[in-house]
This record gives C-alpha cells, sequence and structure tokens, in this order.
C-alpha cells in the first residue's frame, strides 16, 4: 500500500521489502531485501571475504544487514516517537539475524540429506516472525503512538506537494 501510495504521489517506485512472505517456508525467503542487500550485505560480504574468507563472509555479512537494519528502524522509531529508545527493535533485528545465521549453516550442513517439509516449516518461520515482532518490534512502536505521527507526517507532506503544485499551476 505504502508502495502504491508512493508511486502515485511522487511517481517513485519503491522496491518490494518482502517477497509473499504469507507463503513463506524460511526466514531467508522471508527477509528478503534487495536495498539492504546493496547497500550493506554485498560491501560487508565482499570486506570480510578479504578478511576472513568466503566461508564465513556471507554469515558476517547477514549478521551486519541485520544490525544496520536495526539501527535503522530504531533511529525511524525514535525520530517518530521522540521516545528513548528502548532497543528492543535492535535486538529484534540481531535475534533475526542470528536466526538466519544459523539457518544458513543448518542448511548447509544438511543441504539434500534432510529438509523439513514446508507444511511444518512455513508456520514455524510465521509464527516464529508474529512471536518475535509481538515481543520485540510492535510495543516501542505502539509506545510512541508512531503510526499516528507517520499519519501526521504524510498528511504534512500531503499538504507540501499539494501546496507546490497549486502555486505551479497559478504561475502557468
Amino acid at each position: 500500500m505504502v508502495a502504491a501510495l508512493v508511486r502515485k504521489l511522487l511517481g517513485v517506485e519503491l522496491e518490494p521489502q518482502f517477497n509473499e512472505p504469507y507463503i513463506t517456508t524460511s526466514l531467508q525467503d522471508f527477509m528478503v531485501t534487495y536495498i539492504l542487500r546493496l547497500a550493506i550485505y554485498d560491501p560487508t560480504h565482499h570486506a570480510a571475504t578479504c578478511i576472513i574468507g568466503r566461508k564465513w563472509a556471507s554469515l558476517l555479512a547477514i549478521f551486519a544487514t541485520f544490525a544496520v537494519s536495526g539501527l535503522m528502524h530504531e533511529l525511524m522509531f525514535y525520530y517518530m516517537g521522540r521516545l528513548r529508545p528502548t532497543w528492543t527493535v535492535i535486538w529484534f533485528f540481531v535475534l533475526h539475524g542470528c536466526c538466519l545465521t544459523v539457518e544458513v549453516v543448518l542448511k548447509a550442513f544438511f543441504t539434500q540429506r534432510w529438509r523439513l517439509p514446508q507444511l511444518i516449516s512455513g508456520p514455524l518461520t510465521i509464527g516464529f516472525v508474529l512471536l518475535t515482532s509481538f515481543w520485540l518490534f510492535l510495543p516501542p512502536f505502539l509506545r510512541g503512538n508512531t503510526a499516528e505521527r507517520a499519519f501526521e507526517d504524510y498528511d504534512a507532506l500531503g499538504e507540501f506537494i499539494k501546496n507546490i503544485t497549486s502555486k505551479l499551476t497559478q504561475r502557468h
């Protein structure tokens, strides 16, 4: 919905943050974010490959990506709520980064020998994401009335755009 609104108002196409999260069967599937891959994962992976080797570089890059994402979300919540951070948002992302790192290691270890059936792995993944969201991610979001403040900011942006467009049309 946000991407459609931004596309309509500003003419900018946003990258999708998730790839069909409701049918995911692993954290790796759920947490596909092209923007963070380009901005954090790839440069970290490249640097880590030079230092610790290719085998461990992806694990460090995964963890770094989640840590930076957690910090970015923590800053966004602070901006929107103007309340002292509780750091639970960053812990949400650090926990997900650790769990995704473990998942990658287990997938590499078990490869074709054994996999959880999708009927089990899908609900486990969604359950984990929902549980940790309600536990760590949503409380700071709700505490700072973040949704209300975000809508106020969007309203102010809309008014700003409306004022600019009306002034531009008056000149012509």
